[in-house]
C-alpha cells in the first residue's frame, strides 16, 4: 500500500489549501482514513478522520475550517483547509488503517505566514 500526499505550500493567514492523498489501492478497503499533522517540536496529532461508514471526526482546533472528504472512484482522500492560521503550520500526513495495519504517506508541508 502506498499513499502519496500533495497540495501543501505557503499560504497567507486566512487563505486556503486542499491536500490530496492518493492511494495505490481502493480506499474502500480501509477502516479509517485520516489526516495528521506534526508541527516543529510537537507530537503528531490527528486532525481529521473518516471511517468506512462515513463518520467524520475533527480535532477541535480545526472544526468549521477544515473538511475531510473522499473520492472512492479516484482513490483519493482530501483535506480542504480554509481560514488557515499560522498555528496550522505543520507537516501534514495522510494515514490509512486496515485492521491492525497503519499506512502513512510521506507528508506535505503547510506553512501559513504573511
Amino acid at each position: 500500500v502506498q499513499l502519496q500526499a500533495s497540495g501543501g505550500g505557503l499560504v497567507q493567514p486566512g487563505g486556503s489549501l486542499r491536500l490530496s492523498c492518493e492511494c495505490s489501492i481502493s480506499i474502500s478497503s480501509f477502516n479509517v482514513l485520516g489526516w495528521y499533522r506534526q508541527a516543529l517540536g510537537k507530537q503528531r496529532e490527528l486532525v481529521a478522520a473518516i471511517d468506512s461508514g462515513g463518520i467524520i471526526n475533527y480535532v477541535d482546533s480545526i472544526k468549521g475550517r477544515f473538511t475531510i472528504s473522499r473520492d472512492t472512484a479516484r482513490k483519493v482522500v482530501y483535506l480542504q483547509m480554509n481560514s488557515l492560521k499560522p498555528e496550522d503550520t505543520a507537516v501534514y500526513y495522510c494515514n490509512a488503517k486496515l485492521s491492525r495495519y497503519s499506512y502513512w504517506g510521506q507528508g506535505t508541508q503547510v506553512t501559513v505566514s504573511s
